[in-house]
């Protein structure tokens, strides 16, 4: 069995109706997966639609550093993405991010 040196960490969020999100999802979701040595995310997915967004918000997000706290996440959201799902992919953030933090203790004990 191999070795991993990541985990993968989710959070979700209702997604705006009306949207195409909404009409596929149902939920805004987001998959980080996190180095726990470094707290750094090294890889990003989403419950985007277009794959163009998807590429976006890897590029906002991969190769950040949690211990540097979720409010400059946030602010790149809202710098770079103007859409209806905006605060539900905050708050899908803003979960996954809590649920790191209350689980990658556990990791290092």
């Amino acid at each position: 069995m191999q070795t991993l040196g990541t985990v993968i960490v989710t959070g979700y969020a209702k997604a705006p109706q009306g949207t195409s999100m909404y009409e596929m999802f149902k939920h805004a979701g987001i998959v980080l997966e996190v180095d726990p040595k470094e707290h750094k995310i090294v890889g990003a997915e989403f419950t985007f639609v277009t794959e163009l967004t998807k590429k976006h918000f890897q590029k906002l997000l991969i190769g950040y550093c949690l211990e540097s706290g979720i409010e400059y996440l946030i602010e790149r959201i809202q710098k770079f993405y103007f859409a209806p799902s905006q605060q539900a992919i905050i708050v899908a953030l803003q979960a996954a991010f809590q649920r790191y933090w209350d689980n990658v203790k556990h990791l290092n004990t």
